[in-house]
């Protein structure tokens, strides 16, 4: 079998394996967010906080405590990291110090879900920090999101209120009932499969076969891999990522990775259809986010196995950069699926991929990662895509749009155009800026469209809350990791803001009745009708940017 179909068959494997768990995962996901009853371990919880489970908050209420949750994860994260070196299971000598702008973009990464690494994990962050700091953020910055989604979801089916529900319950649930159980089994098939998990400091010396010394880093890898991929995290314990053999050793486990990374993102739309009443609206969302990845994933492989070049045109692929123990397609698959989500865990180096292969990997965090997109983030950046896809619509037929028996008055589109405009400003911005700033541009190894298309990259993924790197270029400096760290604090919760209010919006509002003029937001029609508008908003928005990058990269 040659190396392409057997891609292909990892594909098909894996998207089977995804519509396999859709609906009873999705239902599980619905019970768990809509149950009425608290476990007592729950309770205990939220008596600790000073929460109380039984009352309901508006918008407003809600976001202040996402801020609040939030703005208090970021001090204790930034504070444990600078004070790492008098706690136990700490570096003796880090490659890379720990300075008070590193601590703060690195606090502000996991905090935001973006788990970007502007150094080595397992030289530099002991394991205390590794476990207490950035894993405890894993979970938690993954359960904001899905607590977000699940507001948004509230807000679409309730009818002349203003309560969303309860975040602190939402963001229990979410770690207690669905993260760490799946979690705990994850963690078990990867230390299978040969990922390490020990307490083992820098202290493994092993003697070559050359005769040399080498020194084995060890750690509490697996428990901190799964989470990493089930929360599009992506930051790894090491600092090669799931290229690492102690965090991805086989054909095997890169396929159960790719699938966590997957797996609550694509099943999220079945949980929203069981909320508003309408499974078939549940299927049209999926269908949306289903046809975007295939079109990802199928271009992504193409670009690399089609390579051209006298190297690549001899080994067969682009194979700079790529693991020799999962191949060219294989990799190309993740590649697509940690940037189609919020993952940003990479098995191979994107700074090597065919110029075109890259420039998917930056479309596809372009897009607002909303196929299938972050845990919780990208159902309610798809649904906002819906929205605006239904007033487009309805400008067309020249009647007041509806989604779900919801208006979408003036204020709504505002807070949905609003929605989507804000990352691109992010993201072009710091771009412009760090091209502008002699001294930044200093920082770049690579001239060209390439080391714009680094520097595109790195923005593109602190602002989308992603994380991965074109790498390339000299980031642990003061300006990057305060401009990429302000990206991502502005790329995270601006959109969350916008996304609560316009909840809130709707869920003060009663239900339109439907008429013959209504769009219907289930049929095949519709489907095609969002694939276009994300693709050509996108599309439109930074094709410039682009332009100038990747593709001027792939004529020259």
């Amino acid at each position: 079998m040659s190396s392409t179909a057997a891609g292909i068959l990892f594909l098909v494997s894996l998207i089977v394996a995804l519509a396999a768990v859709h609906v009873p995962l999705g239902d599980y996901m619905y019970r768990v967010y809509s149950s009425e009853k608290h476990l007592g371990g729950e309770r205990v919880i939220y008596r600790l906080i000073g929460a109380d489970p039984k009352s309901e908050q508006t918008w407003g209420a809600y976001a202040r405590s996402v801020l609040a949750f939030s703005a208090i994860s970021i001090l204790f994260l930034f504070i444990l990291q600078l004070v790492q070196g008098k706690l136990p299971l700490h570096l003796n000598d880090p490659a890379t110090p720990m300075t008070p702008a590193l601590a703060w973009n690195t606090a502000v990464s996991f905090v935001t879900n973006t788990n970007w690494q502007a150094y080595s994990g397992e030289s530099t962050q002991g394991h205390l920090v590794q476990m207490a700091g950035l894993a405890v953020q894993n979970f938690v910055s993954a359960a904001v999101g899905m607590a977000v989604a699940m507001a948004f979801v509230r807000g679409l089916a309730r009818r002349n209120t203003g309560d969303l529900g309860n975040f602190w319950v939402d963001l229990v649930r979410g770690c207690i009932r669905i993260l760490l159980p799946i979690s705990i089994l994850g963690a078990i098939v990867l230390i299978a499969g040969g990922v390490i998990q020990n307490f083992a400091l820098h202290d493994q010396i092993v003697t070559t076969i050359s005769g040399a010394q080498q020194t084995i880093p060890g750690g509490p890898v697996a428990s901190q891999e799964v989470i990493k991929e089930l929360g599009t995290n992506g930051g790894g314990f090491y600092n090669a990522n799931s290229a690492h053999p102690f965090e991805n050793p086989t054909t095997w486990t890169n396929w159960i990775e790719i699938f966590l990374l997957l797996v609550i993102a694509f099943s999220l739309p079945r949980t929203f259809g069981r909320m508003v009443g309408s499974r078939k609206q549940g299927y049209a969302i999926a269908a949306v986010m289903g046809v975007i990845a295939v079109i990802s994933w199928s271009l992504t492989m193409f670009f690399q196995v089609q390579a051209h070049g006298t190297v690549p045109t001899a080994v067969g692929a682009a194979m700079e950069g790529v693991e020799q123990r999962f191949g060219v397609a294989d990799s190309a698959v993740f590649a697509a699926s940690t940037t189609l989500t919020s993952t940003g865990a990479v098995n191979s180096f994107h700074d090597s991929y065919t110029s075109l292969g890259g420039m998917m990997t930056m479309f596809n965090m372009q897009l607002g990662e909303v196929a299938p997109g972050g845990v919780g983030s990208g159902l309610y950046g798809m649904l906002i895509l819906a929205v605006i896809t239904v007033f487009v619509a309805g400008l067309m037929v020249g009647r007041t749009p509806e989604y779900l028996g919801k208006k979408i008055t003036p204020r709504e589109i505002k807070l949905a155009a609003a929605y989507f405009l804000i990352t691109p400003l992010i993201v072009l911005t710091g771009t412009a800026a760090a091209m502008a700033l002699p001294g930044q541009r200093a920082s770049m190894l690579n001239s060209g469209p390439h080391g714009l298309s680094e520097v595109l990259y790195a923005f593109t993924s602190a602002g989308n809350n992603n994380g991965s790197a074109f790498a390339g270029i000299s980031v642990n400096t003061e300006w990057y990791n305060t401009a990429l760290g302000l990206a991502m604090v502005f790329g995270r919760f601006l959109p969350i803001i916008l996304a609560l209010a316009l909840a809130g919006s709707f869920a003060r509002q009663g239900k339109t009745p439907e008429s013959i003029g209504t769009l219907p937001t289930y049929r095949p029609q519709f489907v095609g009708m969002v694939v276009g508008v994300t693709l050509i908003l996108v599309a439109l928005t930074f094709l410039p940017a682009l332009a100038l990058g990747p593709l001027a990269e792939g004529i020259h």
